[in-house]
């Protein structure tokens, strides 16, 4: 026993030497990684900054667990930015400066940024941010300012898609003034500018303002009628933001709110109050493919830190850490260290930075971040020649009650696939633009409605809007305006006002306003149609009402709504009374075409005359040719004025005639009632029968006053000089009847609804000529991009498609009806060939097919002789040897001629029976 207790005392010794050895050994192993120092810059005492800084971490500890042949280790030194830029900045500046980090991981937020970003591309340190989304930064240039993110722009599309699906015409911005807020400003009116969207209103919001301050703000756009709002802010600001917006009534049915990432990528950290104060809000949501990696992460973040959810910046600080720590091992044989740079200055103007030295591991540092590339939690990590991840996939979330539900997603276009789609697997193709909510799942919008809200109401405690109509001296049927004396009370009526007032009150909420007359202080007209249109997109009108036509030039500075009144523009001319004459009347009742249709007509009658008498008469070919032809238009011609005695022998002609017969009866009666008509009816024809002849004759051309068409004229080429304006009916029918050559007018030239209303009172006295020219007829303009310009329009065909239009019509312009009567064309009334071509179609189709006939009845007796045997008829016949015998020479002649046919018959070696031959049709 003593002896196996002194060898185990003996061998102790050697087993604690060995244990010792391991321990050395590992710890020679563990000191032979080299320790690279690493700044971290965030805002450690806020939820999104301490969450970060676990996921960094966490992210480190498992990529060396995972990879322990690394030969570096990231030795992280952290300070807080205490949520302030100059916070920020000392921090980075004593990390570059005294700790010698070689890469920083932050700052936390974009207006941080700009000066650590300096510090960065001074010193040749890469600055890594993974929350840093403003895309301002990048105008910095800063060269080793590395995203490991995406910016705020790579978002905007998808918030303009949504836009556009939903046919909204304007937005709010709603934003956090700072840099982070403005940064996205002019990426959205490039995106909302390419969809036709105008953005009526800023509304910046400052981190430092209060609740009462953003409640006022707030008020304030409840008095705009846009109901669309875009908000871009941090979650915090959100939260407080959307819980005013609900206490004051902005939650409510009507109101469309989108939220960009900076607030949609970190709903879990808003609480379940805030987000049910957002109930109905849409997001723009940065999307995560859920892959193995992020929720096997997700599993292991649950089991170490409880029930706290990692949000997207988590998941991307994770990313990140993984890429620096991947990057730095590529360089590990790199040296690490800094080169001082102490500049000479005199001490009483040194500063911190003289000596701020210069990363020697930077450049290479900075190329394998660009150049690292591996399947990240959030995805593929890989940066862009900008030093950014790009996005091209993101999530549409709607808040419904106090969750996030997936609505659908946006996908950047590629060929012919639209942006948004319902989910991932299928794709959809079509019109990125095109109305879209059925690319989406149903939205539920604040109010707890699932009625698309039209983006656009008036404002119940808004001001009147002030619609200006034209002050006229006439056709008052379209717009009067008159004031009281004594009460100065306005009235203003008319077919316009009336199309007006009945759309306005079939609007779907209440749009009040007021007339206010475009006149001088003096009660007169303040001007033409374009200035009243000009003052409206000035905004001294918020709207012109009256007849205004559409036309492309005042387009350029107004909207317009539909029109609602007849379009064109005409020429009107005096008209007088007279008959026809000349010597050559008699020929007017028939158009050319039609005289030479006829002619031909008798000549092919009379070529299908002679063919058919020709194969049925014998006496017929016994003629020479021209008798026969003179003879056979002679019958064709003499079928207009009597019957013939002698029968055709042809069955064909015969049917022809009777056709022929029909058609020569409705052409003889129809051209003697025409004929009759123009000799003895008075007929109004207008003194000019086309505007060519208006430039020709040099006469005087009236217009509107105050109408584009004077400047229509002068296009046309017609001499100012020869321009008479008038103000009203009355008015034109003096100027065409005035006896003076400077006052006289031969012509006027205005709209159609002026011309229609014109002509029911001197209808009987002027014509309208050719041609029609181009116009769209009144509309109702406001200011470019208003809101009410769809709405109305809507409302506008609802009246002109049912019976009210057409009751407003009759009552203002009473007696139109009478007048379409009397209005006169350019020539007289004339007969032409399309009015017969049926009855010469006919007479044509009935002789081929009796010509066919004739055809088919010669052939077939020409087969039956063919096949035939022959029967010689004579007076001897034929013996049995096959000679003829002879008879009695009674009539020689005849003898020798039936002689010679059978001689020829029988070299022929043919027999044909003689026969009488039966009548045949033709």
């Amino acid at each position: 026993m003593s002896f196996i207790h002194n060898l185990v005392h003996r061998s102790l010794p050697s087993r604690l030497l060995i244990f010792l050895i391991f321990l050395v050994l590992f710890g020679k192993s563990q000191k032979e990684a080299l320790q690279v120092k690493v700044g971290i810059v965030l805002d450690s005492n806020k939820t999104l900054g301490a969450l970060s800084l676990r996921a960094i971490n966490m992210s480190l500890s498992e990529i060396y667990k995972t990879h322990s042949s690394f030969k570096t280790r990231v030795v992280l030194n952290i300070r807080d930015s205490k949520e302030t830029v100059v916070g920020a900045a000392a921090s980075a500046l004593y990390l570059i400066k005294k700790r010698e980090v070689v890469a920083i991981i932050g700052p936390g937020s974009s207006m941080q940024a700009p000066f650590v970003i300096n510090l960065g591309n001074q010193s040749q340190v890469p600055i890594i941010s993974f929350s840093a989304t403003c895309p301002l930064l990048d105008s910095h240039g800063g060269t080793y300012f590395i995203r490991a993110t995406h910016d705020d722009s790579a978002q905007v599309q998808a918030i303009s898609a949504i836009i556009k699906s939903f046919r909204w015409r304007e937005v709010v911005t709603i934003y956090v003034d700072n840099v982070f807020g403005e940064g996205i400003l002019p990426y959205l009116v490039d995106a909302f500018q390419e969809i036709n969207v105008r953005i009526r209103y800023r509304c910046a919001i400052s981190l430092h303002f209060s609740d009462e301050k953003i409640e006022i703000e707030l008020y304030n756009l409840m008095n705009m009628p846009t109901r669309v709002f875009v908000v871009h802010m941090s979650h915090d600001l959100g939260a407080r933001l959307f819980s005013i917006a609900k206490k004051i009534g902005m939650m409510s049915k009507g109101y469309v709110w989108i939220v960009t990432n900076g607030i949609a990528d970190v709903m879990s950290l808003m609480g379940e109050t805030s987000l049910e104060d957002m109930h109905g809000v849409l997001g723009v949501k940065t999307y995560l493919p859920r892959s193995k990696e992020l929720e096997s992460l997700a599993a292991r973040w649950r089991k170490r830190f409880g029930g706290e959810e990692l949000n997207n910046f988590g998941y991307r600080a994770y990313d990140a850490a993984t890429a620096l720590a991947m990057s730095i091992e590529e360089i590990s044989n790199e040296n690490m260290g800094f080169k001082k740079t102490k500049n000479i200055s005199r001490e009483d103007i040194e500063t911190d930075l003289d000596d701020l030295g210069v990363s020697l591991s930077g450049p290479k540092l900075k190329q394998a971040l660009l150049a690292v590339s591996f399947e990240g939690v959030a995805g593929k990590f890989k940066l862009t020649k900008q030093r950014k991840l790009e996005a091209t996939l993101f999530e549409i979330i709607n808040i419904q009650g106090s969750r996030e539900t997936t609505v659908g997603f946006w996908k950047r276009p590629q060929g012919l696939e639209v942006g948004l789609v319902k989910n991932l697997s299928v794709s959809q193709i079509g019109d990125n633009n095109s109305q879209s909510w059925h690319r989406l799942e149903q939205i539920i919008w604040p109010g707890d409605t699932i009625y698309v809200p039209k983006g656009w109401d008036f404002p119940i405690n808004a001001k009147r809007l002030k619609i200006a109509v034209p002050k006229k001296d006439g056709f008052h049927q379209f717009v009067k305006v008159t004031k009281d004396a004594h009460t100065n009370v306005l009235t203003v009526t008319g077919f316009c006002i009336d199309v007006f007032n009945t759309v306005i009150g079939q609007m779907p909420y209440a749009v009040p306003f007021e007339y206010i007359p475009f006149e001088t202080p003096d009660g007169k007209s303040g001007g033409s149609y374009d200035e009243m249109v000009y003052q409206v997109s000035l905004g001294e009108y918020d709207g012109a009402v009256g007849d205004t036509t559409v036309l492309a030039n005042r387009s350029a500075y107004v909207d317009f709504a539909l029109p609602y009144s007849e379009k064109g523009i005409v020429f009107v001319v005096p008209v007088k009374f007279e008959r026809e004459r000349g010597g050559w009347v008699f020929l007017k009742p028939f158009t050319k075409e039609l005289w030479l249709l006829t002619a031909a007509s008798f000549l092919f009658i009379g070529i299908m005359v002679w063919i058919f008498e020709h194969q049925a008469d014998e006496g017929f070919r016994r003629h020479n040719i021209a008798d026969n032809l003179s003879n056979v238009f002679y019958f064709s011609f003499s079928t207009l004025f009597f019957a013939h005695r002698k029968p055709s022998e042809s069955f064909c002609t015969r049917v022809l005639v009777v056709v022929w017969c029909i058609v020569l009866l409705i052409l003889t009666q129809s051209y003697t009632a025409t004929l009759t008509s123009m000799l003895t009816v008075q007929e109004l024809r207008p003194t000019v029968r086309h505007m060519d002849d208006l430039n020709k004759s040099g006469v005087s051309i009236g217009y509107h006053y105050g109408s584009f068409t004077f400047e229509r004229l002068k296009q046309m080429g017609f001499n100012e000089s020869r321009l008479k304006p008038y103000d009203s009916p009355q008015e034109m029918h003096e100027l065409f009847l005035n006896k003076s050559s400077n006052g006289r007018i031969g012509a006027a030239f205005d709209e159609v609804p002026y011309v229609k209303l014109f002509m029911a009172k001197y209808c009987k006295e002027y014509s309208i000529i050719e041609p029609t020219f181009k116009a769209d007829g009144f509309g109702f303009a406001f200011r470019l991009g208003s809101p009410l310009v769809s709405d109305i329009s809507r409302q506008i065909l609802n009246i002109t498609e049912g019976g009210s239009m057409k009751a407003m019509e009759n009552y203002w312009l009473l007696g139109e009806k009478e007048c379409q009567a009397s209005t006169t064309s350019d020539s007289p009334l004339q007969l032409d060939h399309h009015s017969f071509h049926a009855l010469f179609l006919i007479v044509f189709v009935v002789s081929m097919l009796l010509l066919l006939l004739m055809l088919a009845s010669k052939g077939y007796k020409e087969r039956q002789g063919d096949n035939g045997e022959v029967e010689l008829v004579a007076q001897d016949g034929v013996n049995d040897d096959g000679n003829v015998e002879y008879g009695d020479e009674e009539d020689d002649d005849h003898d020798h001629h039936i002689a010679d046919v059978a001689r020829a018959l029988i070299r022929r070696k043919k027999f044909v029976r003689l026969f009488k031959p039966r009548p045949t049709p033709c």
